[in-house]
C-alpha cells in the first residue's frame, strides 16, 4: 500500500501534468491565432503592393496646394500691353453670334451655369476619402530595393529623353502672345469707327496700311524659334514665306509616326502592350468602303479612322487627378468662347465608361485645370506678366510628381491637358511641353507639335442648357450672299479684311465691323451665316476662331483665313474637303478665289459641311462621333502613335 505521503505525490504530479497539457494547449491555440494573423498580413501586404503600391493607407495630401500666387512679376520687354480687362486674351472675343444674343430676352438669356458646377462639387465631397485611401499609388514604400534602383534607371532614361523632346523657352517665346495684343489695340486705337463712308474708309486704309508695317516689324523681331521643331524650321525655310500649307503639315504628321522618340518601360507593362496591340490594329485595320455614320472624303483614312475609334471605345481608360483646388481645377466654364475646355471637363469626369478610379489601368492621365479660370483667378492686373501663372502650374507638377510616380516615369508624355485660352501655348511650353496638349491656339509657328498636340475645336456656347439652340441653315439653293464677316477688329488682318472689302464695296461680298442698321427689318448675325455660300473666318489676335465651328453649325461653308493654324482633328479630318482655305496675302484676291469654286463643287462641299457637322456638336449627355468624343479621340490616337 501507498503511504499518504507517496499518495499525494502521485496527485500533484498528476495535477501539475494536467496543468502543462493545458498551457501546451494555450500555447497551441495562441500559436494557431498568430498563424492565422500571420497569414492575413502576408495577404494584406500582398495586395497592398501588388495593387496599391505599398500606400494603402497613406493620408491625402488634396487641398494642400493653394491657388492665390500673387507675387510680384517682371514685366514682359517689349511694347506694354494692353489691361486684360480689353483684350479678347483675357475676356474672350465677342462674336457677332454673342452680341446678338445680348438683345434676346427670357430665361434662355439669364441661364446660370452654377448647377452644373455644384453637382460635381458634391461628388467630389462624397467620394473624396475613399479615393484618396484607393488611388495613392506611389512606389516609394514597398520595400523592393531591386526595384527601386530600376525604376530610377527608367526615370533617368525617360527623363534624358523629355530634355531632347521638350523644346527649350525663353521669355521672348512667351512674351510674343502678350506683346501681339498691345500692337494690336494700338492698330486699333488708331481708327475712326466705321460709318458707311468711303472718305472714311480712304483714311483708316491710310493708317491700317502704316501699323500693319509697324506690327509685322515687332511680330517679326519679337517672335522667338526656339520653340519649332527641326521638321517646322525646315518647311519654313523652304517656303520662304514662313507659312505651313495643309499639305505640308499632312507631311508632318506623317513624318512624326515614324521619327518620334518614344519614352522605353524596361519592364512593358499590361497598358503598354494594349497600346501596341492598338496602334497594330489601327495600322492594319480592315478596310471599310460605305459606312452609313461616315462618309469616307471626309476623313484621311476612313478604316484606320473607324478602327481606332472603336478601340477606343472598348479599351480607353483616363486617370482623373483629383489634385487641385477650385476654381483653377475641378470647375467647368460651360459659356462662352472657351466652353470647350469646360464642356470637356464636366463629361469625362462624369464618364464612367472611360474614367478609371485604378491609375495602373490607365492609358492616359488627365491634368482637370481650366486655362481660363487660371488667367481669371491668378493674372495679376498690370502686371503685364504671365509668370505667376507658369509657376502656378509648375508647383501643381511638382505636386503630384512627389506623390505619385505616374509622371516620373514617362516625364508626362501620358498625361494631357485642353486648354482653350490665348495664353495656353505659352503657359505649358516650358513645364508641360511633353504632355499631349489640346489647345485651342493651334499655330505652328508657336510650337504646335504634330503627332503630340491636338488642335481643339473653339466653340461658343451661349446657353448651356440649349447647346443646339438654332443649328442648321438654308440649303444651298437659298444662299444668296457669297461671303460674310462680321465681328470685332482684333490683330493686322480683320481691318486689312474690312479695308479691301468692307462699306459695301461689292453687294456680293458683306463684310462688315458692325451688322448695318437701315429702316425695316434688319438681318442678324445668325440669319447672315444661314443665308450665306461662304462664311469667312479670319484670325484674330491669335490663329483659332470660333467663327470655324459657327460656320460648320450654321451650314455655311468655312474660308479660313490664318496662316499656319491647325484645324481641329486634324488627325483624321481631310478639310479641303469640305473648307476653303485662303493665305492672308491673297485677301486682295478673295472674291477671284471664290467665284473660282463651280457650283457643282460648292453644293458637294456644303453637303460635306452638313455630315462632318455631328462631329462638331455639344450634346447634354454625349453621343457617338459628337465633339466630345472626337476630342478624346484625336488625344488616343496620338498617344497610340507615341508607343
Amino acid at each position: 500500500m501507498l503511504s499518504l505521503w507517496q499518495l499525494k505525490f502521485r496527485v500533484q504530479s498528476f495535477y501539475y501534468k494536467v496543468q502543462s497539457f493545458g498551457l501546451l494547449l494555450e500555447g497551441m491555440k495562441l500559436l494557431r491565432s498568430a498563424g492565422v494573423v500571420f497569414f492575413f498580413i502576408l495577404a494584406f501586404q500582398f495586395v497592398n503592393i501588388r495593387y496599391y503600391g505599398g500606400d494603402i493607407f497613406s493620408l491625402s495630401s488634396q487641398d494642400e496646394f493653394t491657388v492665390s500666387i500673387h507675387e510680384s512679376a517682371e514685366p514682359l520687354p517689349g511694347p506694354e500691353r494692353v489691361n486684360v480687362s480689353n483684350s479678347r486674351s483675357a475676356q474672350g472675343e465677342r462674336t457677332g453670334l454673342e452680341e446678338e444674343e445680348d438683345q434676346v430676352t427670357g430665361s434662355d438669356a439669364n441661364v446660370s451655369v452654377q448647377s452644373h458646377d455644384d453637382s460635381f462639387a458634391e461628388d467630389a465631397k462624397d467620394k473624396k476619402t475613399q479615393d484618396d485611401l484607393l488611388l495613392e499609388t506611389r512606389n516609394r514604400s514597398n520595400g523592393s530595393y531591386e526595384k527601386t534602383v530600376e525604376d530610377v534607371e527608367i526615370t533617368d532614361e525617360n527623363n534624358s529623353n523629355v530634355e531632347t523632346l521638350e523644346s527649350k523657352s525663353d521669355d521672348s517665346s512667351v512674351e510674343d502672345a502678350k506683346d501681339k495684343e498691345t500692337q494690336d489695340d494700338l492698330l486699333l486705337e488708331t481708327r475712326s469707327s466705321l460709318n458707311g463712308s468711303d472718305v472714311d474708309i480712304v483714311e483708316d486704309a491710310e493708317i491700317v496700311n502704316e501699323n500693319n508695317r509697324n506690327v509685322e516689324t515687332l511680330e517679326r523681331s519679337s517672335r522667338s524659334d526656339d520653340n519649332l521643331s527641326p521638321e517646322v524650321k525646315r518647311v519654313m525655310n523652304v517656303s520662304n514665306s514662313g507659312v505651313v500649307s495643309i499639305s505640308e503639315m499632312v507631311s508632318l504628321l506623317h513624318q512624326s509616326r515614324t521619327a518620334h522618340v518614344s519614352l522605353k518601360m524596361k519592364r512593358p507593362s499590361a497598358v503598354d502592350q494594349e497600346l501596341l496591340y492598338a496602334r497594330t490594329q489601327i495600322e492594319n485595320p480592315p478596310v471599310v468602303e460605305n459606312d452609313p455614320l461616315l462618309h469616307g472624303p471626309l476623313y484621311w483614312n476612313l478604316s484606320m479612322f473607324k478602327r481606332s475609334y472603336e478601340l477606343m471605345e472598348t479599351k480607353l481608360k483616363v486617370y482623373v487627378y483629383r489634385e487641385g483646388k477650385r476654381p483653377v481645377f475641378h470647375k467647368p466654364v460651360l459659356k462662352g468662347i472657351y466652353a470647350s475646355e469646360g464642356w470637356f471637363m464636366r463629361q469625362l469626369k462624369a464618364s464612367k465608361t472611360f474614367v478609371t478610379k485604378n491609375p495602373r489601368k490607365a492609358h492616359l492621365f488627365y491634368l482637370p485645370f481650366s486655362s481660363k479660370m487660371l488667367e481669371e483667378s491668378l493674372y495679376v492686373p498690370g502686371s503685364h506678366s504671365d509668370k505667376n501663372l507658369v509657376k502656378f502650374l509648375k508647383s501643381y507638377l511638382d505636386m503630384i510628381s512627389s506623390k505619385y510616380n505616374f509622371w516620373n516615369k514617362t516625364g508626362g508624355s501620358d498625361h494631357f491637358l485642353v486648354a482653350c485660352h490665348d495664353w495656353a501655348p505659352s503657359e505649358t511650353r516650358q513645364y508641360m511641353a511633353n504632355c499631349i496638349r489640346a489647345l485651342c491656339n493651334s499655330d505652328v509657328s508657336e510650337g504646335f507639335v504634330f503627332g503630340k498636340d491636338v488642335a481643339l475645336p473653339e466653340t461658343t456656347i451661349l446657353v448651356p442648357r440649349r447647346p443646339l439652340r438654332a443649328l442648321g441653315g438654308k440649303p444651298a439653293s437659298q444662299r444668296h450672299i457669297l461671303a460674310f464677316f462680321a465681328g470685332g477688329m482684333h490683330g493686322y488682318l480683320r481691318p486689312l479684311l474690312l479695308q479691301t472689302w468692307g462699306g459695301n464695296r461689292d453687294p456680293d461680298m458683306k463684310i462688315f465691323s458692325e451688322i448695318p442698321k437701315s429702316k425695316g427689318k434688319n438681318k442678324s448675325y445668325m440669319e447672315y451665316m444661314k443665308s450665306s455660300k461662304y462664311c469667312i473666318c479670319p484670325k484674330g489676335h491669335e490663329v483659332n476662331s470660333p467663327r470655324v465651328v459657327e460656320a460648320l453649325f450654321f451650314e455655311c461653308v468655312p474660308v479660313i483665313i490664318s496662316d499656319n493654324f491647325v484645324p481641329p482633328f486634324f488627325e483624321v479630318i481631310n478639310w479641303e474637303s469640305f473648307a476653303v482655305f485662303v493665305l492672308e496675302k491673297d485677301i486682295p484676291d478673295l472674291k477671284k478665289i471664290l467665284l473660282s469654286i463651280s457650283e457643282e463643287r460648292y453644293r458637294e462641299m456644303q453637303m460635306r459641311v452638313k455630315m462632318v457637322q455631328k462631329h462638331f456638336l455639344w450634346h447634354s449627355k454625349p453621343e457617338r462621333f459628337d465633339i466630345f468624343h472626337m476630342i478624346l479621340h484625336s488625344i488616343w490616337y496620338n498617344r497610340v502613335f507615341q508607343t
